[in-house]
């Protein structure tokens, strides 16, 4: 006697349940969402913060982009945690396209009168260091003007969504609390 075939619906999956069948990087992104929208602090503190992460990250400081954005968030009394999470819009993976761009803003705006630097002639650090302000200036000024735009553009979309999120919290705990009817958005 073998045993009874198992019942399939092309309605309902089989196994694991429909929350559990998302992508990885869909329920961490969602995950990431929930605790930002819900950090201690207002939310101007917090967008303030994320706007500090986002401009010390657009930097090429290796290793010190979470401390000078954390000094930034003090200064403009933004959170401190937002900031050192910010930073990590650049990481190993964004370091060479967000600089490489950087670059190209900064030759721009310089008139393009610096050379093109070709990374097949950079094979030692002595050639890193003869190419000096030719590779410094240019960077520099581009990640100043690409990383404000990016932290004023951080900080007004961060604090409507922040603003948002928190709104919907706000009701949805008010309809829980009293069980009003929920008005259509």
């Amino acid at each position: 006697m073998s045993p009874a075939p198992l019942p399939t619906s092309p309605t309902k999956p089989m196994g694991l349940p429909r929350r559990y069948q998302q992508p990885a990087w869909n329920r961490t992104c969602r995950y990431a969402y929930h605790r930002l929208t819900r950090m201690q602090g207002s939310s101007e503190a917090i967008a303030r913060g994320l706007a500090a992460g986002v401009l010390s990250g657009w930097f090429p400081w290796f290793g010190f982009q979470i401390i000078v954005a954390v000094a930034i968030a003090t200064l403009l009394r933004g959170n401190r945690l937002a900031a050192a999470a910010a930073t990590w819009v650049s990481n190993p993976f964004t370091y060479v396209p967000i600089f490489a761009f950087n670059f190209r803003v900064g030759s721009w705006l310089l008139g393009n009168r610096f050379p093109e630097v070709r990374i097949s002639n950079i094979t030692t650090w002595e050639a890193v260091a003869d190419l000096g302000a030719d590779l410094m200036l240019p960077l520099l000024l581009g990640c100043v003007v690409v990383g404000t735009g990016m932290s004023l553009l951080t900080y007004i979309c961060s604090l409507r969504l922040i603003n948002k999120a928190r709104y919907r919290r706000q009701l949805r705990r008010l309809v829980r609390r009293n069980k009003l009817i929920r008005p259509r958005e």
